[in-house]
């Protein structure tokens, strides 16, 4: 209620101003069209803020790799979003400035806001977050961004989840979010772990199936122990079609480690799925490129090439690593948001040279063809000459 009344103060305060503008602008009087003050501006940035100051004020331990953190907004209320959606995390890591986006777990309405952060072998900012964030710290965000949510529309309510370890965030929302609406959707979820104390959210997805018949839930193990008696392997094609049945008419979508999509896309291809039914959300540039269709055989992750940064400075960075990890280390700030290759906010000017980028980047044919590339996904093959 209290961001309804927010908004129809804001939309009096635009009438207000509006009729004095009109009045203003009578014959033979002055207008100034800079010092007025925009409340149509002032609603968009209530709703949609480009930054937000977030405190922690819980923090849960999910499992031994795995904690969820509370937050609640310091600098206004917190903005509406889609169940499915994310934030990203702006930190300081020994002098770099750099972030990483997180699916938002919790769902809209509850006055706070929650993601869950999973530790990383060779990990930068997940470590970061585990070992020095707690109770009290506060953290700056983007605004909730993304696409992955469910559109009635489009998807239907016939929905399958494939989910793998931390990619099982951005379902929680959508299924807390469907539980507590009670929403006519039937939700498959299977979710794949590698051992059976990865599991996260466990209990309480477990509770909610056996509270809601419109909600299935099965866990797979990659690597059961001794006398495991529940579903063990893959998502292949064939555990999908033994859990789920008839594919007609169901929406798919995937989230997890970049590793299980081409496994998951191969499968639903296999079972017949439609493209146009599949939705994926990708979690960061690939954890090791060199394994992509399209990597140069012979090129080492660990080559060093030059890359002049026009008006700024002349830097180092591996063909291994992401233009844009390379740019922070050095202090060169990019705006960046999925670091994904999807949403285009890191898009950078190349000038010079030629970089790879991975088949599921989705920069823009207007951006491709003068020159523009992602800098989240896009690595060097050569010397560089870029304009940020």
């Amino acid at each position: 209620m209290a961001e309804v009344w927010y908004w129809l103060q804001d939309v009096s305060e635009h009438l207000r101003v509006t009729r004095q503008r009109r009045a203003l602008r009578a014959p033979g009087r002055g207008f100034d069209h800079v010092a007025q003050w925009d409340p149509v501006q002032a609603v968009v940035e209530r709703l949609h803020p480009r930054r937000m100051r977030l405190r922690v004020v819980d923090v849960i331990q999910e499992t031994t790799s795995a904690r969820t953190y509370r937050l609640e907004r310091t600098d206004g209320p917190l903005p509406p979003f889609r169940p499915g959606q994310y934030v990203n995390v702006f930190v300081d890591v020994d002098g770099v400035q750099t972030s990483r986006p997180y699916s938002i777990a919790s769902r809209p309405g509850d006055g706070t806001l929650e993601i869950t952060v999973k530790d990383k072998p060779g990990g930068f900012v997940a470590p970061y977050l585990l070992n020095e964030v707690q109770v009290g710290d506060e953290l700056e965000t983007t605004g909730p961004a993304g696409t992955f949510y469910h559109e009635p529309l489009i998807d239907g309510d016939d929905l399958v989840f494939l989910a793998g370890g931390s990619g099982i965030t951005p379902f929680m929302s959508i299924i807390r979010d469907t539980v507590r609406q009670g929403l006519a959707l039937n939700i498959h979820l299977l979710y794949g772990c590698r051992v059976a104390d990865d599991v996260i959210f466990g209990q309480e997805l477990a509770a909610l199936a056996a509270g809601n018949l419109n909600l299935r839930y099965t866990v797979v193990i990659s690597e059961p122990p001794p006398g495991y008696a529940g579903p063990a392997g893959f998502l292949d094609a064939a555990l999908i079609r033994e859990r789920v049945g008839d594919v007609a008419g169901k929406t798919f979508y995937v989230c997890g480690p970049n590793e299980m999509y081409d496994f998951c896309l191969c499968a639903l291809e296999e079972l017949g799925v439609p493209r146009h039914k599949v939705k994926r959300e990708l979690y960061g540039p690939p954890s090791d490129v060199t394994r992509e269709p399209g990597w140069p055989a012979g090129l080492a992750p660990n080559t060093l090439f030059s890359v002049e940064v026009v008006g700024r400075q002349t830097i180092r960075a591996a063909a291994g690593e992401p233009l844009l990890n390379s740019l922070e280390r050095y202090g060169i700030v990019v705006p960046a948001v999925c670091r994904a290759g999807e949403c285009s906010a890191c898009r950078t000017q190349l000038l010079a040279g030629r970089v790879f980028m991975p088949a599921h980047d989705r920069v823009r044919e207007a951006d491709r063809a003068n020159g523009f590339i992602h800098a989240c996904v896009s690595y060097p093959l050569e010397d560089l000459r870029i304009r940020v």
